[in-house]
């Protein structure tokens, strides 16, 4: 099991490429993973035959978990198992190579009852420590959020490693740390309230149950906790793109002929949230605690839809920096990666704005959910030619056809106001309709 990031402790293998007897070549994909960032196909380190399966699908395991074996003899003869499927390693029990390093020290003492407690206090940069506040990304915001220090946590995860249901099950118990601010009651239920809170549906006869998707369970995660902790309102504006559309018929020929890329209206848009941002640092920023973070970098986050089924959001760092050939090829390369599961973790990370262009789907407009982490989203809706009532050069009110969006701005009213929001989107529509022909 490969580290996939320097958080990442654990993952789930969702899939063999490969059976066993078959031939594999160096950098062949032979499986495929799922951890809490990214989906991915991790190719053999080495060509051979696939002797041995370790790790079944479907099963967690500890990074470094070694997951099956190539004989890399040439002619070596494999016989394919006619037997059970191997058998796999469960979490608990999967040998993790850095384990040893704890080995010899004392076992974590018990919190109160049912709850994970507060075990013994790890020592500074002990493994025991480092596996804990390696835990994912859900949870380690979940803990800067309630202010729980995820070190003074027994884990019931891989050596420690502090999962979601021991935060969870401590916080249910009144844990917290000192000098946490105080949650007001009613607010503290919605915060608190844990998955198993909502009604369990029962299949009916006929009904198909069919287990979660890892990456759908995630993405599930990921947006019940994003509704919780933003106050979400969204506003909508239409954009007149007809001034674009034409620049971009004038660039495209050359464009692509020069890059090699497909000139589409995104990058544009892009540009333009850039500018625009760069006036409205608010709508680039971060909410932590009862600070507000003032993003420098302006990384803009994608939303992509995978197939069958699943959503990620790849991040083009530093944008800014970026020429309309540069985000074209950026936007164009992550998004391609991450449907085809070839994304790094760290490009799935630190975004500060994020765009979800829904409208490739035919949506006139939706209210997209504000990721962890930002304050705002803008949803883009489908570009299509409409008949506007436009003032003629002598003032005269006359019909003509336009090319129009709706853009969608979902943003969090705890730091954000609605005037402030309107005046960010008033000025990005102004942007974009008036946008130059160079300066790309």
């Amino acid at each position: 099991m490969p580290q996939m990031g320097e958080s990442i402790a654990e993952g789930t293998l969702s899939r063999w490429l490969k059976k066993v007897g078959d031939e594999v070549k160096r950098d062949e994909p032979i499986f495929e993973i799922s951890t809490d960032k990214v989906d991915a196909e991790i190719p053999s380190p080495s060509s051979g035959v696939l002797a041995e399966i370790l790790v079944g699908e479907g099963t967690t395991v500890a990074v470094q978990t070694v997951v099956a074996r190539i004989e890399t003899e040439k002619g070596a003869s494999i016989a394919a198992p006619t037997a059970a499927p191997p058998v796999p390693v469960p979490v608990a029990t999967a040998p993790a190579p850095a384990a040893a390093m704890a080995a010899s020290a004392p076992p974590p003492r018990s919190g109160p009852p049912g709850a994970p407690g507060a075990g013994r206090p790890a020592l500074p940069h002990s493994f025991e420590e480092r596996v804990r506040t390696r835990s994912s990304p859900l949870v380690r915001r979940m803990a800067a959020e309630h202010g729980v220090p995820l070190t003074a946590l027994a884990g019931s995860g891989i050596a420690g490693r502090v999962t979601k249901r021991d935060l969870q099950a401590f916080l249910d118990n009144g844990g917290a740390a000192h000098g946490a601010p105080a949650v007001a009651p009613a607010l503290a239920a919605v915060l608190l309230a844990p998955d198993h809170a909502a009604p369990t549906a029962t299949p009916w006869p006929g009904d198909v149950v069919e287990p979660m998707s890892k990456i759908r369970r995630l993405t599930s995660e990921h947006m019940a906790l994003a509704i919780r902790v933003a106050t979400h309102v969204t506003t909508v504006h239409e954009v007149d793109l007809t001034r674009l559309s034409r620049i971009r018929a004038k660039l495209k020929g050359e464009f692509e002929a020069t890059t090699g890329q497909k000139l589409t209206f995104l990058p544009f848009i892009i540009h333009a949230v850039i500018a625009t941002l760069k006036r409205h640092p608010i709508m680039n920023a971060v909410v932590s605690g009862n600070d507000i973070i003032y993003r420098k970098r302006y990384n803009i986050g994608i939303a992509v839809a995978l197939e069958p089924t699943g959503l990620i959001v790849p991040v083009i760092k530093n944008a800014e920096d970026l020429s309309l050939s540069g985000l074209t090829k950026a936007s164009n390369d992550l998004a391609l990666r991450a449907r085809t599961k070839r994304l790094n973790p760290t490009e799935v990370q630190d975004a500060t704005f994020t765009i979800s262009n829904y409208g490739v789907f035919g949506s006139i407009f939706g209210t997209p959910i504000i990721p962890v982490g930002t304050t705002a989203i803008l949803g883009l809706g489908a570009i299509e030619k409409r008949p506007k009532v436009v003032a003629g050069p002598d003032g005269e009110d006359t019909i003509a056809i336009r090319t129009c969006a709706y853009f969608s701005y979902s943003f969090d009213h705890k730091v954000v106001d609605g005037a402030d929001a309107d005046r960010f989107m008033a000025d990005l529509r102004t942007t974009l309709e008036a946008i130059p022909e160079q300066g790309f």
